[in-house]
This record gives C-alpha cells, sequence and structure tokens, in this order.
C-alpha cells in the first residue's frame, strides 16, 4: 500500500519537472493506483496517456482496464477494453477476472464465451476464472462443459485449476 503512495508521488514529481514517462512508468504507475484504489488518480494518468499518444499499446491498455477493474470500476473498464484495437489473451484475462472480482459472475461467463468465439484460446488463469464463476452461479452445467474443455486441453493436472474444480463441485 505504501509503495503505491510513494511511486504515484514520485510519478507526479516526474510530471512537475516536464520528464516524459514512457510505457513502462505509465503501466507500472497504473498498477500503482490499483494497489491502492486510487480511481480519480488513475484517472488523470489516463489523461496523461492519451497526451503522450502511447494509449494504443496493448500492455498499456491491459493496465488500464486493470486499474479500472481493482479501482471498482468495472464500466470504465469495460469501455477501455472495447476500444482496443486487439484484445490479448492478457486483455480477456483481466477484463474476465475484473468482473468476477466485481461479482458479476454471469457478464465474467459471457465474457469467457466471448473470448471462445472470437477465436482466443483460454489459459489456466482464464479458466480458474470461469470455474470460479459457476461455483459462484452454482452452475454446475456450465462448470462441467468447462471441465470437458479442461480435460481435452490437458490441463486437469495444473494444481490451481484442479483446485478449482473441487471447490466447483
Amino acid at each position: 500500500h505504501e509503495h503505491g503512495e510513494v511511486a504515484l508521488k514520485l510519478f507526479w514529481q516526474m510530471q512537475h519537472e516536464s520528464m516524459m514517462p514512457d510505457r513502462v512508468t505509465f503501466v507500472s504507475i497504473l498498477k500503482a493506483c490499483a494497489s491502492i484504489g486510487a480511481l480519480e488518480q488513475g484517472k488523470q494518468v489516463h489523461a496523461h496517456i492519451i497526451k503522450s499518444g502511447i494509449e494504443a499499446d496493448v500492455s498499456v491498455r491491459n493496465a488500464l482496464v486493470n486499474m479500472y477493474d481493482k479501482c471498482g470500476s468495472i464500466n470504465q473498464a469495460q469501455q477501455v477494453f472495447n476500444k482496443m484495437p486487439r484484445q490479448d489473451v492478457v486483455s480477456w484475462n483481466v477484463i474476465i477476472t475484473g468482473h468476477l472480482q466485481c461479482g458479476l459472475f454471469e457478464g465474467a461467463l459471457n465474457l469467457f464465451q466471448q473470448m471462445q468465439q472470437d477465436g482466443m484460446k483460454p489459459t489456466e488463469v482464464t479458466l480458474i476464472s470461469a470455474l470460479k464463476a459457476c461455483a459462484s452461479l452454482a452452475d454446475v452445467e456450465q462448470g462441467k462443459r468447462i471441465h470437458t474443455h479442461i480435460i481435452k486441453s490437458g490441463l486437469e493436472v495444473n494444481a490451481f485449476v484442479g483446485s478449482t474444480l473441487v471447490d466447483m463441485y
């Protein structure tokens, strides 16, 4: 918590001294905002990102989605996600886990399905999130379909996936 506040203080000092942050700096400061729930400061950083012209960078966009998720602003996270020129698997994982963390379990499952329809292959993180959503909704049928996918993918030996399967059933 303390590190996030220090990082933000240093970022604003950089701005005051007219130092131009790069992609890595923006990603780091967005993680700091997320870690302490600093939504308003995160919005200000977002404005700086737009001014800098690096908003299209997928890692910056993923960090923005994560920051808005962690700060409880799921609508803004979804807007940033939807405006991404392309989403990678990390983008999908961030938005799905964000919905899960905000208690939007059906939304998380809908995104999981949309991800697959868009041809993106789910990772262990994606599958764990989808299983947690199923468990929260008591949707055993959807959980069984995901379990079948896990078996076909050979991921049932993953300890985290296995543990989440046990929790889901």
